[in-house]
């Protein structure tokens, strides 16, 4: 059985009593970081008895055969990584893959998460939301990506590095618009949690200075309103002002300038070309 456990992303007492069970009995554990596992089972007060080995990004795909071979064999394999749940941007997606293709039974140990904890108290719409990861690194690959999701009308949940948190909150002003709501949040569960909540121009400001910790970010997604005009309504729209006596070339121009789109355009939908 391969068992996927999260971990505590701060808090020490959000670990469950199941979690302490299944890591003193299993007989793989797959570890994100050894020495931090090792340090967690200290500090929960569980005997390993299993295998210990690590299982991080640049060894993933090499050691998830290793680890498919152990479950096959019949062993209980666990996977946890440093914070969190497994595969949500950390090890884990691989070996569930390869066990699911294999028909090995696949489970999960719930337990925090960052991309959840971070929505819930956003204070953002968390009734429709999507996970987008880590942004791109590099700016222009960056602005493509955000660029894309500019018409997502879900709230945006992103993890990023606190060195980058700045340039990726100006990205985000740029893509979505500076007063798209948003919240940037640091340190989950830990001593210094702290949530700061505003406009995308603001947060940016904000993060000029120094920024440390783990941080989540939540974006609002694009409200109905605004959304660009359908086209058929533009056209609507100038018929409807040809019939007050507006010449058709004048409301043509007067409604594409309201919409902010090419005159040209409404021109080619109002007479069918």
């Amino acid at each position: 059985m391969l068992i996927l456990a999260g971990a505590p992303i701060g808090r020490l007492g959000d670990a469950s009593p199941r979690l302490r069970e299944v890591l003193a009995g299993a007989d793989v554990i797959a570890a994100e970081d050894t020495r931090r596992f090792r340090r967690l089972a200290a500090d929960l007060e569980v005997t390993v008895t299993g295998r210990v080995v690590s299982y991080y990004d640049a060894n993933e795909a090499g050691r998830a055969k290793e680890l498919l071979d152990a479950l096959l064999a019949g062993q209980t394999v666990v996977v946890i990584t440093d914070a969190g749940m497994p595969g949500v941007s950390d090890p884990g997606y691989r070996l569930t893959s390869l066990a699911v293709e294999a028909g090995v039974q696949v489970t999960a140990l719930p337990g925090p998460s960052a991309v959840t904890t971070a929505l819930a108290v956003s204070g953002l719409p968390s009734d429709r939301f999507c996970f987008e990861g880590f942004p791109p690194r590099k700016p222009g690959e960056r602005a493509r990506r955000l660029a894309a999701l500019a018409g997502e009308e879900r709230t945006m949940v992103f993890f990023e590095a606190p060195h980058r948190v700045g340039a990726a909150l100006e990205a985000m002003a740029e893509a979505f618009g500076p007063d798209r709501r948003a919240a940037v949040c640091r340190e989950l569960t830990k001593t210094y949690e702290e949530v700061r909540r505003g406009t995308l121009a603001e947060l940016a400001e904000w993060a000029t200075g120094e920024v440390r910790g783990e941080i989540t970010l939540v974006v609002a997604g694009r409200a109905a309103e605004d959304a660009p005009p359908v086209m058929d309504d533009l056209v609507g729209e100038v018929a409807r002002l040809e019939e007050t006596g507006v010449p058709r070339k004048q409301a043509i121009v007067d409604v594409a300038k309201s919409a902010g789109i090419p005159k040209r355009e409404l021109y080619n939908a109002v007479h069918g070309s």
